[in-house]
């Protein structure tokens, strides 16, 4: 039973690292200086903290420049926003604002190792926006699991932005993907095996059906106007939530955007996309790059 185990550690590891979808956070301190070496835009690091968390943020653009607040996935960090980061038309126009989310990476909650409750990182997370000075309202992004941490966000501080950008989002609670590994991965003695952000992850994923059920019943509250992208190649997040979306989203203002041969990591393979969207004004039908509103 113990080898049994041990090899089922293995391989959750092995299909974890080795997956497209999951190299963007596999970065170390070091991977960064040397990524920043010769950058002459490099970001600004804070660590908010209280009596409850810390929270730790990456920020390029002038602060007196209205926010765009990222969030990242699971598992994720800051820098898997690099490519936007890094951007310098988006830190000519932003306040760029990346957060480590609650258990991940340099962020944590003081009580409780794993924070599965969209609503608790949502908060914290609103807790960066302390370093914005530009009294503007900002751009909110999140993709997969950060996607309906965004939404949270913008339901919770509808004032404080005038977009929000979905993308790859996992939403719809009967939706939520689970592999042949996902199981064995909760067991005590292969998360010994494991790295604290693949647990962190695994708890979330266990907890997400739950949880995007409880935001369900927020969806009529969402008044920032919205714009949802999803690709058809996705075998992370289910295309349909797509059609969820559109569901939630009956008579808001919101965009739906269906890229047929996209897969999970939008940001990173349509950078021209997801730039155009941030910059351009919200409007209530969107043509952008020659791609129209689909249906997958």
């Amino acid at each position: 039973m113990l080898r049994r185990l041990i090899l089922w550690a293995c391989v959750c590891g092995l299909s974890w690292g080795t997956s497209s979808c999951f190299r963007s956070w596999r970065k170390n301190d070091r991977d960064l200086r040397e990524h920043y070496a010769n950058r002459a835009v490099k970001p600004t690091y804070y660590t908010i903290q209280n009596d409850s968390l810390k929270l730790f943020v990456a920020t390029t653009g002038a602060d007196t420049l209205p926010p765009l607040l990222l969030i990242h996935g699971a598992p994720g960090a800051w820098y898997g926003y690099l490519n936007m980061i890094d951007d310098s038309l988006l830190q000519q126009h932003f306040h760029i604002i990346a957060v480590d989310r609650l258990g991940y990476n340099h962020s944590s909650f003081r009580k409780k190792r794993y924070v599965t409750s969209i609503e608790a990182q949502a908060r914290a997370a609103i807790l960066a926006l302390s370093l914005n000075h530009s009294k503007q309202k900002g751009i909110l992004l999140g993709r997969s699991f950060g996607a309906p941490i965004a939404a949270q966000i913008a339901i919770l501080e509808p004032k404080r932005f005038e977009q929000l950008v979905m993308l790859a989002p996992a939403i719809d609670p009967a939706k939520e993907k689970f592999w042949w590994f996902s199981k064995p991965a909760k067991f005590w003695l292969v998360r010994m095996w494991l790295p604290h952000r693949i647990n962190v992850a695994t708890f979330e994923k266990f907890a997400h059906a739950k949880e995007l059920e409880k935001l369900s019943k927020q969806w009529s509250k969402l008044q920032v106007p919205t714009t949802v992208v999803q690709g058809g190649k996705d075998w992370i997040v289910d295309p349909t939530n797509l059609d969820f979306a559109r569901q939630q989203l009956v008579n808001k203002s919101a965009n739906f955007i269906f890229l047929p041969d996209a897969g999970h990591l939008i940001s990173n393979s349509h950078p021209e996309l997801v730039r155009k969207l941030v910059l351009t004004p919200f409007q209530s039908s969107t043509t952008v790059s020659g791609i129209q509103a689909g249906r997958p």
